[in-house]
């Protein structure tokens, strides 16, 4: 049962980090920005999230074997910069946002932050207990 598990969480890391390839070109084909609308504002950081991504895939298909450590960086990693950039941009108010009314954060960044933040905390938890096994209480 362990290793049938094992090899779905991987089947799923893998279909995640596929799928970035439609993300992409939804993005940059259609301009609908749903994987990372937190970054709509920085195109080179938003590029290279991307390629970040897509590398962890490369990794992934290269090394099958290092699937879930990946998983568990990038997803932590995910987590990490999602509750900054959310936290910053709710607690921080300048000058130019009240002024210009633009900077706050918008409905595509927060569905963006649930839907990534959901997937990169079950990734996250879901790969730790597969490396250390079940949390102890």
């Amino acid at each position: 049962m362990i290793q049938r598990s094992s090899l779905d969480f991987r089947r799923l890391l893998l279909v995640y980090y596929a799928a970035t390839i439609i993300f992409l070109m939804l993005d940059y084909g259609f301009n609908v920005n749903v994987r990372v609308a937190a970054l709509e504002a920085f195109p080179g950081l938003r590029a290279g999230y991307y390629l970040v991504i897509l590398a962890c895939l490369g990794l992934m298909l290269w090394r099958p074997a290092w699937t879930t450590a990946i998983g568990v960086v990038e997803s932590l990693a995910t987590l990490v910069a999602l509750i900054m950039n959310m936290a910053l941009r709710s607690m921080i108010v300048t000058d130019q946002m009240l002024e210009t009314g633009v900077g706050f954060i918008t409905t595509a960044e927060i569905f963006n932050f649930l839907i990534s933040g959901s997937i990169a905390y079950f990734s996250w938890h879901r790969g730790m207990t597969q490396l250390f096994g079940p949390p102890r209480v």
